[in-house]
């Protein structure tokens, strides 16, 4: 049996696209394949939920500056590293695939140490402080976007290769009557489907909020909240609020007429593989380092988005929110173009790229061993 490592983690961004990859690989013959994430958080959860199997070890937040707390968790990759490598001695993997996030460092460390092969992959357009770390010594590099080869030395290209991001295939091939059936809409009325991340979007949710009366004149609104209780727009024909949607997601995307989200990378490609136009609020400002803006201007040039906030020139408020959904709404030709320019990004499938390119290096090293 070959014995395949994944890691990633911290959000569920770093995880869902790798799971999809490796439920791929398992159904294609006789593979192991093991998850390696954070000791705290959801990363464990989300993992056995899939029925892989799980190793936790402690992970530090990177961190450019140096202080106290950053020195303390610059500490934490260092136990990681051994932690992880304990692992990989162990568990004998011929092969360490990286989604990415700060969880993935000390693995993907402790595997070149080892001498096993690591492969990475970036979600967003610009590459984040982890990718950078792991590329350094990764065998290959897979990248979302073909302009996310720019952000690299010129030494790493023929290293790199476009896959476009894993989503799950349930994306591609969803039924949107099943997602109706779910709702309790009927056919005919479109749909407009709110979503704000994992953890919901305060500013999205306020948007919603002040707007209702007025979406609600061009479509049922369904909202993803992303808040257990709280919240308190009491559900209507109308309007459906959830907390949060789960295996019924892509049947419920499927039945969309138009998408209100962030533009963190798994959204927008789950988006993409379901072909739906888009309204995209990315998250800006100083607590992110940007890549939900680049995402969206990557959407917005192929004409799969509009883009609201301050870095595209139109202040993301209810009024440029009420004047947008009524554009579109009254477009059929408009939001026609805007779900086909979605759905050609989506052709780029991520999840069978990336697993057979794995497939066929493992079928093909089957004579060679690792160092470890």
């Amino acid at each position: 049996m070959v014995h395949i490592a994944f890691t990633g983690g911290g959000t569920g961004g770093h995880i869902y696209p790798g799971l999809a990859v490796a439920a791929y690989i398992q159904k294609q013959g006789n593979y192991r394949i093991f998850w390696i994430g954070s000791d705290r958080g959801m990363d464990k959860a989300i993992v056995e939920h899939t029925g892989f199997e799980f190793f936790g070890v402690p992970a530090g937040k990177l961190r450019r500056q140096v202080s106290l707390k950053h020195g303390l968790e610059a500490l934490k990759v260092g136990v990681g590293f051994f932690a992880a490598r304990a692992i990989l001695q162990k568990e004998q993997p011929r092969l360490l695939f990286s989604k990415g996030g700060f969880v993935s460092v000390p693995p993907c460390l402790a595997a070149a140490s080892l001498g096993v092969p690591v492969w990475t992959h970036e979600s967003d357009l610009s590459p984040g402080l982890a990718t950078r770390i792991n590329a350094r010594f990764a065998q290959t590099i897979f990248t979302t976007y073909e302009e996310t080869a720019t952000f690299f030395p010129l030494s790493y290209y023929d290293r790199i290769s476009l896959a476009g991001n894993p989503v799950r295939p349930e994306f591609r091939c969803a039924d949107p009557r099943q997602g109706r059936t779910f709702l309790g809409i009927k056919e005919g009325e479109p749909i407009l489907l709110v979503l704000g991340g994992s953890q919901g979007s305060q500013q999205i949710n306020e948007l919603v909020r002040e707007t209702l009366d007025e979406l609600t004149r061009w479509y049922t609104v369904v909202h993803q909240t992303g808040l257990e209780r709280g919240w308190d727009l009491e559900p209507c024909e109308k309007y459906r609020p959830y907390p949060f949607f789960r295996e019924e997601m892509p049947q419920v995307l499927a039945a969309a007429a138009l998408v209100l989200s962030r533009s963190g990378a798994g959204t927008l490609w789950e988006c993409a593989a379901a072909g739906r136009p888009l309204v995209l609020i990315p998250l800006s400002g100083s607590g992110t380092r940007g890549d939900q803006v680049e995402n969206a201007r990557v959407f917005a040039k192929a004409g799969a988005a509009v883009v609201l906030g301050k870095p595209f020139g139109i202040e993301a408020s209810p009024e440029a929110l009420r004047a947008t959904i009524a554009a579109i709404a009254e477009d059929k030709g408009q939001q026609n173009a805007m779900a086909a320019a979605c759905a050609r990004i989506g052709r780029l499938d991520g999840v069978r790229i990336i697993a057979e390119r794995i497939l066929q290096y493992l079928d093909t090293a089957k004579g060679e061993s690792c160092s470890i």
